[in-house]
């Protein structure tokens, strides 16, 4: 029975997104953009910023490695509001026509933020090092975090294209149930997603962070 069931979830995940394919590639084009971004721009800083994001890694490991520990309860109240505002102003500005551009550069600003700062590890820790934070830090909540804004801003850019193409006051009222709906939907994982980040990836980060020098 939760076999069938697990099994008819992922169907209907494969269909939303073979549905809406086009949508998908857009959006995650304009995501991986912004990770780029966010390495050049690493990339091409000064040596006074690369000192100033040095110093700001080194005090975080170090405190880390000297036994400070982290509030995972504070996190986890920090990261579920940030979530939840993300997922709401994308919410709403995908619920009008004219907050398109804005939900698309909402998705550039988080791409933007990952490259910088799996870059700005990179660099301070050295490849190795770098890697081994930044995934330990950020991958388990990101595999969820990153779908499901992703998927709000589809939702979004579909509720657009259906509101051009019929104006009426019944589809529009429609398609916005369904937008709600759907972000409400995703808005749970990225509560779960803020749930692993403060519990699950701190945890392994500072049995990590032990082995990495800067």
């Amino acid at each position: 029975m939760k076999r069938n069931k697990r099994l008819k979830i992922k169907e209907t995940i494969i269909t939303h997104i073979l549905n809406n394919k086009k949508e998908y590639f857009i959006i995650s084009l304009i995501f991986i953009i912004g990770v780029l971004l966010g390495v050049f721009f690493v990339n091409n800083i000064n040596d006074t910023q690369i000192e100033t994001i040095k110093n700001y890694i080194s005090n975080f490991v170090n405190a880390i490695k000297s036994g400070q520990t982290i509030n995972n309860a504070d996190l986890l109240k920090q990261t579920l509001i940030s979530n939840i505002i993300i997922a709401s102003v994308i919410w709403f500005f995908g619920t009008t026509v004219i907050g398109l551009p804005i939900v698309f550069g909402l998705i550039l600003y988080r791409g933007f933020i990952l490259g910088y700062t799996i870059s700005a590890c990179i660099s301070i820790m050295g490849l190795q090092g770098g890697l081994i934070f930044t995934f330990s830090a950020l991958f388990l909540q990101n595999i969820i975090f990153i779908p499901a804004i992703i998927a709000i801003a589809v939702s979004g850019f579909k509720l657009y294209k259906s509101i051009v193409k019929d104006r009426r006051k019944d589809n529009i009222k429609l398609e916005i149930l369904r937008h709600t709906v759907f972000s409400l939907l995703m808005l749970i994982a990225l509560s779960i997603s803020a749930i692993i980040e403060a519990f699950v990836s701190t945890n392994i980060l500072v049995n990590v962070v032990k082995y990495i020098s800067i």
